[in-house]
């Protein structure tokens, strides 16, 4: 391992956890506790109108999954294990049958965290959603509400206008009733109301009583003498009479609920039920166990409604109450408890809850999506199960199978890992992108989706402090809605997100880390991490600044801090706090930074970074792309395909990945950094992944870059680059291309892999093999064959030259096609790194109707080139205007050339200082031989690297153009073509830049001729289709307003769509003639057609009055 030099100044607290441990632990959950629990919820299943037969489901078991996670990627398959249950069936509690049944096949999570889903590694995203339980909101300037939001089942919502003086409540979001004949059908009487919804008014004024005149008393008003008894009504008159008399109180009913009860026509809770039965049914006539239990249902019966235990946990709170975790259903006193607090909230607005507070949202984590998807499967079998089981004929000896349907299970389960929003393609660029991917939070779903998202909803929210990263989204439509957690964040028991805190006590700080959620720390103080501490733990400043989630910034004496944070970089994710001097940088350009680190290609000499940030060995650790010894021991054997460590008597194999494609067509390859005989201990690095160096994320390279304008080369962000880079590799990257082939069954028969195919000369087919499969090692250009394969076609009469050829050899020629694989025409070429061949005669499962799988691999090695994109890690991005030899680079005093030159109007614009920080502190790194580690919010200070600098830079005699006193960090440079120095002293370092993976050959294309849009026969768009630049409307604006008409008509006839005129175009060119006048357009006609098909008659004529043949 490698070790670097900290310029940080906060001591280490507490190791970063491990980064996906809240993935894997819930998904662990759910496999080991969640379905056993679900097992439990549904059994057993009793059959309808069959009283005492039912089927018990016990003992449910997941079976080893019957392929290895390579398997399942090189045959397209799913890598899942098989539920199984035991199924007794019973009746009147006697065992009659028991079976073994099989329910589903859960896909398993890998130990990196992902699911393999037909070949393809997938990611599961954690899902940030509103918590069951109630609320209470303002959704206008007279409108207030209160939403009790459960699991599942049906909502509750009452709402209030201040306006027309009035409260309604909707059950399951319909009908507009009176709450009271909620409360009735609840079984409140109106005596009950008055108790439970009457305000007692101290001092007595008449303005104050006037707010409740028509208002029912609801307890008798005396003083010395009765004044008004209970049940009164507040006129305009007693308020004189009440106001003379000065009683010590008075109690009357709410304004709301007396409107309500105004309103109110049931007297009963039987009329109530029925009226409720009416507007949410509408169906007439019902018993009265009917509206009993269908009102039951609505809120109390646990099968039809659950709060969950987090919404049972967020009412306990919000509401006061105290009721167990198990008890998911709601209570009338909840019910009344929520309206009687919805009547106080328009004069006390603290009750306002802000919906985008994180103690308001919850965080759905992969195990819990899974768990609620297979419970819905699980809820839908058992109802056909109740079906099955009322028709079930005991006598018949029928297999219980037949009672359980796993299709319904199985599907629910499908359409999250296969269709669903949460489940994504795993990004897989490098391994911090894949890393990322898996602590990603995502907000779309259920009813938010991107074009409704407000801002409120995007913004950063203050309650995301150390929880939520408030640099880290993408730039789009989804800004704001997909985020990352904090790096020392976690997810809780309940799935609310929580941060680490050091619990401070009268100024002294202590070893105790504690965990707070959102809601919980706006009742402490807490100090920044930064805040100086003696050896002792004793808070330095006598005065210091806090923070708490309910107010600004303010200072208190260090007797008053409760807590304080345990690191500065626990605000920002794992990708920010891989950006040193991130605290320089505009949080905009910080936003592009820690994206495009994401975007990096591994390197084929990846180098760790001169300046980093020190958590780099960390990411590369949890990302699970090293190779990690498991025990203490001795290495015996090392090559590229395996390290054998000897320990004790036993020997530990690890085998090593080696040239393996990612989903972004990346290079995975790992190699040994031991050597025999090293003695290693358990926790140690093997072998590095992609992207990395001795155990450290390494996304590209460090090289010596100058900021200087050059020529007009580096105009616009453009880049400068010196040959030294192209010539030594030192951006150089390996990317595999997968194709793939299968021999499917067809209607006219099987097609066949073979390297027997009709009409291709031995030269197309040199390359292939017996089985018509391109050999390894072959070097392999556009159009080459890759795998031969012919397809049956139809019975056709057979041409003269098959009937010359039956009657000399007797037999007539294959009625087969060729639909061999060709190696496409969008890509440059390549050499077969592997080759995978799969056959059902030989035994392999493969997809229905699949006989044979070829799978092969090609790999290509980009060099750097002009256009390919570039970047640092502040957001300084640019692309390679001009590769310079080396002998014209500028070079330093000592006659060392630069590798870059980058422009130095990238930086004040764009207010990313941090790149210039990062320049001289890697130069210093460089000179003295060191690493550095610059943690973010606690990095190294400009005087001391400057200083530093100026002192490396004199020892090797490159201090020209610094003053000792006031050092800069520039230095003279000297122009490689004319050796003169330029006019001023430049700023000159080591900066760390990324090749992304937008490389300019990957987008480079032409067209001649290619495919055209069936309809409007215009060509189409995209490099995969051959397609073209397409000319809209503006373009159109552009060429008209230069008066260019014939080069216009050109463009949108023979270059587009003139069908007739662009083949006489094809022939002219060929045979050296004039070229054809355009024709009609096809998207005219289509336009004409359109027109007929309204009814109207459509005919054109040219400038001499000749109708023009539409057809």
């Amino acid at each position: 391992m490698r070790t670097r030099r900290s310029w940080g100044r906060v001591g280490h607290v507490m190791d970063l956890p491990y980064l996906l441990q809240d993935q894997k632990r819930s998904y662990e959950w759910f496999l080991n506790e969640g379905i056993p629990a679900l097992i439990r919820e549904i059994s057993p299943i009793q059959g309808e109108g069959r009283e005492g037969l039912e089927l018990e489901l016990k003992d449910p078991r997941l079976a080893p999954p019957p392929y290895t996670e390579q398997d399942c990627k090189d045959k397209n398959l799913t890598y899942a294990a098989t539920l199984r249950v035991k199924g007794i069936l019973k009746q009147n509690g006697k065992k009659i049958k028991e079976d073994d049944l099989y329910l589903a096949d859960i896909p398993l999570m890998t130990a990196r965290g992902t699911f393999i889903i037909n070949g393809s590694e997938n990611a599961l995203v954690n899902h940030l959603t509103r918590s069951p339980g109630v609320y209470f909101t303002k959704e206008g300037p007279t409108e207030y509400r209160a939403q009790i939001l459960p699991d599942y089942g049906a909502w509750l919502e009452f709402v209030l206008d201040t306006k027309k003086e009035r409260v309604t409540v909707q059950l399951d979001r319909k009908g507009n009733l009176p709450p009271t004949v909620l409360l009735r059908a609840l079984g409140y009487t109106t005596a009950d109301i008055y108790k439970l919804y009457s305000v007692t008014l101290n001092p007595i004024t008449a303005e104050k009583l006037s707010r409740f005149v028509d208002c029912t008393i609801t307890e008798p008003i005396t003083n010395g003498k009765v004044i008004a008894r209970e049940g009164d009504r507040l006129t305009p008159d007693l308020i004189e009479q009440i106001v003379q008399a000065q009683p010590p109180r008075v109690h009357c009913l709410d304004r709301y609920i007396q409107r309500s009860l105004d309103e109110d026509k049931t007297t009963s809770a039987e009329a109530a039920l029925d009226l409720i039965y009416r507007k949410l049914r509408g169906t007439e006539r019902p018993t009265q166990k009917t509206k009993q239990d269908f009102f039951v249902n609505l809120f109390f019966n646990p099968e039809t409604f659950s709060l969950s235990r987090v919404g049972r946990f967020m009412i306990n709170k919000k509401l006061g109450v105290n009721r167990p975790e198990h008890d998911t259903i709601l209570h009338k006193e909840e019910i009344a408890l929520t309206l009687k607090r919805l009547v106080e909230v328009p004069t006390n607005p603290l009750l306002i809850d802000d919906k985008d507070h994180l103690a308001n949202k919850r965080v759905e984590t992969p195990g819990e999506t899974a768990f609620n998807r297979l419970r819905e499967g699980l809820k839908r079998m058992a109802h056909l199960t109740q079906d099955r089981l009322s028709k079930y004929a005991l006598e018949q000896e029928e297999p219980l199978r037949n009672l359980i349907s796993g299709r319904i299970v199985q599907s629910a389960l499908n359409k999250l890992f296969y269709v669903g929003r949460l489940s994504q393609f795993l990004e897989q660029t490098n391994p911090l992108t894949e890393l990322t991917h898996k602590r990603r939070l995502s907000a779309l779903g259920g009813s938010m989706s991107k074009r409704r998202a407000k801002i409120e909803v995007r913004d950063v929210h203050p309650s995301h402090y150390d929880r939520i990263c408030p640099i880290e989204t993408p730039e789009g439509q989804n800004i704001g809605l997909i985020t990352s957690m904090a790096t020392y964040a976690r997810i809780n028991d309940y799935g609310f997100l929580e941060a680490p805190y050091r619990v401070v006590k009268n100024g002294k700080v202590t070893t105790e880390i504690k965990y707070l959620m959102a809601d919980e720390e706006e009742q402490y103080k807490i100090a920044p991490a930064t805040v100086p501490v003696d050896k002792d733990g004793k808070i330095i400043p006598k005065e210091v600044e806090i923070r708490t989630g309910r107010e600004n910034i303010r200072v208190v004496p260090r007797e008053e801090v409760d807590f304080m944070e345990v690191s500065p970089a626990a605000l920002v994710s794992v990708s920010a706090s891989l950006i040193p001097f991130l605290e320089h940088d505009d949080s905009n350009r910080a936003l592009m930074g820690a994206n495009m680190q994401r975007q990096a290609v591994p390197l084929l000499k990846p180098q760790a970074p001169y300046v980093g940030t020190g958590i780099e060995a960390k990411v590369a650790r949890d990302s699970g792309m090293l190779v990690i010894a498991e025990e203490d021991g001795v290495v015996s054997y090392v090559d590229a395909q395996k390290i054998i460590v000897k320990s004790g008597r036993k020997e530990h194999v690890y085998q090593l990945i080696t040239f393996d494609r990612s989903n972004q067509d990346t290079l995975i390859h790992q190699r040994p950094i031991v050597s025999v005989g090293q003695k290693v201990q358990k926790g140690e690095v093997l072998a590095d992944g992609p992207a990395m160096d001795h155990g450290e994320l390494a996304l590209g390279a460090n090289v010596l870059v100058c900021f200087l304008p050059f020529e007009g080369y580096n105009y616009e962000d453009a880049i400068v680059i010196s040959e030294r880079l192209v010539r030594e590799d030192v951006l150089d990257s390996i990317h595999i291309q997968e194709y793939e082939v299968r021999a499917e069954e067809t209607k006219l028969g099987p097609e066949e892999i073979t390297d027997d195919i009709p009409d291709l000369s031995k030269e197309e087919l040199r390359n292939l093999d017996e089985d018509g499969v391109v050999r390894v090692g072959t070097e392999v250009k556009t159009g080459d064959i890759l795998v031969g394969k012919i397809t049956p076609k139809g019975e056709t009469e057979p041409t003269p030259e098959e009937r010359i050829f039956k009657s000399i050899f007797g037999e007539r020629s294959r009625n087969v096609r060729n639909t061999s694989l060709r190696l496409p025409p969008t890509t440059e070429g390549g050499k077969v790194i592997r080759v995978k061949k799969f056959s059902r005669d030989k035994g392999d499962e493969l997809e229905p109707g699949v006989n044979q799988l070829v799978k092969v691999y090609v790999a290509q090695r980009k060099k750097i080139s002009v256009a390919d994109k570039l970047a640092g890690r502040h957001g300084n991005k640019g692309v390679i205007a001009k590769i310079l030899p080396v002998e014209d680079m500028p070079f330093l005093p000592d006659g060392t050339p630069v590798d870059m030159i980058l422009n130095p109007l990238g930086v004040p614009s764009r207010m990313n200082l941090g790149q210039v920080f990062e320049a001289h502190l890697g130069w210093v790194a460089h000179l003295k031989g060191e690493y550095m580690a610059s943690p973010v919010f606690d990095g190294a200070k400009e005087e001391k690297i400057l200083d530093e600098l100026y002192k490396a830079r004199k020892e090797h005699g490159l201090a020209d153009g610094d003053d000792p006193q006031y050092p800069m960090g520039k230095v003279i440079l000297r122009d490689g073509r004319t050796g003169e120095p330029f006019e001023h002293p430049v700023t000159v370092g080591y900066m760390y830049m990324l090749k992304l993976e937008h490389i300019a050959n990957e987008k480079i294309h032409a067209r001649s001729v290619g495919p055209y849009s069936l309809i409007t026969q215009q060509p189409l768009g995209g490099k995969a289709q051959l397609g073209g630049q397409r000319l809209g409307e503006m373009e159109v604006w552009a060429l008209e307003a230069y008066g260019a008409a014939a080069t216009l008509q050109e463009m949108l006839t023979l270059k587009s769509d003139d069908t007739r005129g662009r083949v006489q175009l094809y022939k002219a060119i060929f045979k050296g003639e004039e070229f054809p006048k355009p024709g009609l357009p096809e998207s005219f006609k289509v336009l004409v057609k359109e027109l007929k098909s309204l009814g109207l008659s459509i005919r054109a004529y040219d400038d001499k009055d000749h109708e023009i043949d539409l057809d």
